[in-house]
């Protein structure tokens, strides 16, 4: 696995939409789960959504559902996760990042499981 980047991170006024998107230069993440998380100065690491291998599985974390939208491109080795509705508690930078284990998916995730990180993308929801 290499690192994945992170894009598409900005200023969005609540209420808004914004659609983040995670790739893989040099490599393919088609059997990997890919998951985005988030994180704000002071909080721990937040785990946002996940979408498996085939895209046919996702999983929300509780203070997005609804919201966002987690969904997946092989074709285009691209992950996506669309902001629609953004809080201002929403700001944070957006990681993405595989899990470790190929072809499986769960049904929860933690951090540790995940590697590859990206270096981030921010976003800033302004009320």
């Amino acid at each position: 696995q290499g690192q994945l980047v992170e894009s598409g991170g900005g200023l969005v006024q609540a209420g808004g939409s914004l659609r983040l998107s995670c790739s893989a230069p040099g490599y393919t993440f088609d059997t990997y789960t890919i998951g985005w998380f988030r994180q704000a100065p002071g909080n721990e690491r937040e785990f946002v959504a996940a979408v498996s291998w085939s895209g046919g599985s996702t999983v929300y974390g509780d203070s997005v559902k609804g919201r966002f939208t987690i969904l997946r491109d092989n074709r285009k080795n691209t992950v996506y996760l669309q902001m629609n509705n953004p809080e201002p508690e929403d700001t944070a930078v957006y990681f993405c990042a595989a899990l470790k284990r190929p072809y499986y998916s769960t049904n929860s995730y933690i951090a540790a499981d995940f590697g590859s990180w990206g270096q981030g993308t921010q976003v800033t929801v302004s009320s």
